[in-house]
């Protein structure tokens, strides 16, 4: 019997490059939104997130937008700049679990990341993942 190769699972980096070439399919749709939004990947969600957002179990968060939105920026208003999370742990299990295609995953929780913070309506996000289809 021949040896099967190894697969290694999608590095912090091989999900980023996933992230920002979905984003980048994205922004038509979300332009006004994101702007030049940054994403950073990490295995997980940090424990003051994790608390803030009252979630237990670290692989139910797949991703978080976090920071002032566009409009904050636009009218010089302070805080955070704005940051697209995606959590690498999290996404892997649910890509095995459904056998989705990875990228799909990723362009999916970026839809509803980016979405959710801008108060886009469930049915305004489906539209938006049928048109990048």
């Amino acid at each position: 019997m021949a040896a099967q190769p190894q697969m290694l699972p999608p590095s912090l980096d091989d999900l980023a490059a996933l992230g920002e070439a979905a984003l980048e399919r994205l922004r038509p749709a979300f332009g006004q939104f994101i702007g030049n939004v940054p994403i950073r990947v990490q295995d997980f969600a940090d424990d003051e997130t994790l608390q803030a957002m009252e979630i237990e179990n670290p692989f139910e968060l797949m991703g978080l937008y976090h920071g002032r939105t566009l409009a904050d920026e636009v009218a010089g208003h302070g805080g955070l700049p704005a940051m697209i999370y995606l959590y690498r742990r999290p996404l892997l299990d649910y890509w095995c679990e459904t056998a989705e295609p990875l990228d799909r995953v990723v362009r999916h929780v970026l839809i509803h990341e980016v979405g959710h913070h801008f108060g886009l309506s469930d049915d305004d996000m489906d539209r938006i993942e049928t048109a990048t289809d």
